[in-house]
């Protein structure tokens, strides 16, 4: 295969348009493509960074609305189980997104419109504002959470295959950490007297930033537009689906404590909101910073066997917070949750690295080589991202409303723990089941017959 000479040029129709695109031909890559991928890179981490941060302001808020705002305990769990479950759902029309406008162009809407929940919130944050009105502003919100989907979409068309476990962990877990740096920003306001509309504030302009970096350094790519096509093809595919049900426990996980750890410590520890923020922002802290560590070693060592194990350790990790529940423990649970949040930024690393290698996996079974497999794999990988990432982050609204109802029926946090250990238990079986003990058997099966060749995700 010939590489290209120079860097794609943009067509006449305006924009920056990249014509020609092959991440896996290696002189190409070093040549062109890794300058222009890592550029895209760091810029839609901006964008998706700030996401996440509007997305999980309620999660801020809630803490510092004290009894003057007139919100009970469920109510607060109730808005933030709501602004999760809009940033889930919007994460499916965001995947279409870039192939309907193209990444750079999508990434500049999906900014801009940043700026609707966060004016929206600075708006009516006031003492005398009704529930009615909270909720609403807060569903707002959610559409931060939608710029993960778009963002990984887009991030995945331009790098290589055995790039991408790095690659979209280090997108994903840029994105992650805007939720302990809105934290910390709050915490550092509240210190020093502001208030919510202060933090706010700064975030308006920070979004207008954002929005206008993207549409100054980010490209589209031409044969990932008008492709959509390929969410259809992704949601008819069986792997699109487990490796959702997988995502809801790693990045459900991490997304669903986000927005629910500081209200546990307030309601179950007797903390008071200042108290609870200085501890809240450590564990989304580790996790996000620990996600591009997932997405490298399942690089190496494949993601299916970093993912199960994983798992063991998460459920683990609830069964030591089970334990410092019931004993009354805050240490030991706040050193059990900030591992477990931990664990599942290195589950969200692992999982993610799995799905462009299944696809590609699938590619190869079909007889596709080169890069027509890649481009395959690329393809449908990048559809179903958005797909495994909507569903995945429904696992936050059912963390919020198990905490809700534990909370309602026995007074803490110890019943949705018990739950939360059962799901860590079924995904272990099922990656086990699905990805590795499924490769076993067959590489026992060809070697004891010459049995025509049979899928192998044993390095996905």
């Amino acid at each position: 295969m010939t590489a290209p000479s120079t860097a794609p040029a943009p067509p006449s129709r305006g924009g920056r348009w990249i014509q020609q695109w092959d991440p896996e031909d290696e002189t190409f890559w070093k040549e062109t493509g890794e300058k222009v991928a890592k550029r895209n890179l760091l810029f839609s981490v901006l964008s998706e960074h700030i996401g996440f941060s509007v997305w999980t302001l309620w999660s801020v808020l809630v803490l510092f609305m004290g009894p003057e705002y007139g919100l009970t305990p469920a109510d607060k769990f109730l808005l933030t189980s709501m602004v999760t479950l809009v940033g889930a759902v919007v994460r499916v029309p965001y995947t279409f997104a870039v192939a309907i406008f193209g990444g750079r162009n999508w990434t500049i809407i999906s900014a801009s419109l940043l700026l609707v929940p966060t004016v929206a919130a600075f708006a009516v944050m006031k003492p005398g504002t009704s529930f009615n009105t909270f909720l609403l502003v807060g569903l707002l919100a959610g559409i931060g959470g939608g710029n993960f989907a778009s963002s990984m979409t887009n991030i995945n068309a331009f790098f290589p295959l055995r790039k991408k476990g790095w690659a979209l962990g280090l997108n994903a877990g840029g994105g992650n950490i805007g939720v302990p740096v809105i934290q910390l920003a709050a915490l550092a306001i509240i210190g020093a007297s502001g208030g919510p509309r202060v933090l706010l504030g700064i975030y308006i302009p920070l979004i207008v930033v954002a929005a206008v970096l993207a549409a100054l350094f980010m490209d589209n790519i031409e044969n990932v537009k008008n492709d959509t096509g390929a969410a259809k093809d992704a949601a008819r595919d069986g792997h699109t689906w487990i490796m959702s049900f997988l995502y809801i426990g790693t990045f459900g996980s991490f997304i669903g404590y986000s927005f629910a750890f500081g209200q546990v410590l307030t309601n179950q520890f007797g903390r008071t909101p200042l108290e609870a923020a200085y501890v809240t922002f450590i564990g989304p802290l580790l996790g996000s910073l620990i996600r591009p560590v997932g997405g490298a070693l399942a690089d190496k060592y494949g993601g299916a066997k970093i993912t199960l194990w994983n798992y063991v350790g998460m459920g683990a990790a609830t069964a030591v917070l089970i334990a410092a529940s019931m004993e009354k423990s805050l240490w030991l649970f706040t050193v059990a949750f900030v591992v477990l949040f931990v664990l599942s930024g290195l589950g969200n690393g692992s999982t993610f690295k799995m799905i462009p290698g299944i696809f590609h996996t699938k590619a190869l079974a079909k007889g596709l080589e080169g890069e027509e497999a890649a481009a395959h794999g690329r393809r449908l990988s990048g559809a179903s991202m958005g797909l495994i990432g909507a569903v995945g982050a429904l696992g936050g609204v059912g963390i919020n409303l198990a905490f809700r109802q534990s909370f309602l029926s026995y007074g803490s946090g110890t019943g949705a723990f018990v739950a939360f250990l059962a799901f860590y238990a079924a995904c272990f079986g099922v990656t086990w089941a699905v990805y590795l003990r499924r490769t076993a058997a067959q590489g026992q099966a060809s070697t004891a017959t010459e049995a025509k060749p049979q899928l192998s995700y044993a390095e996905v």
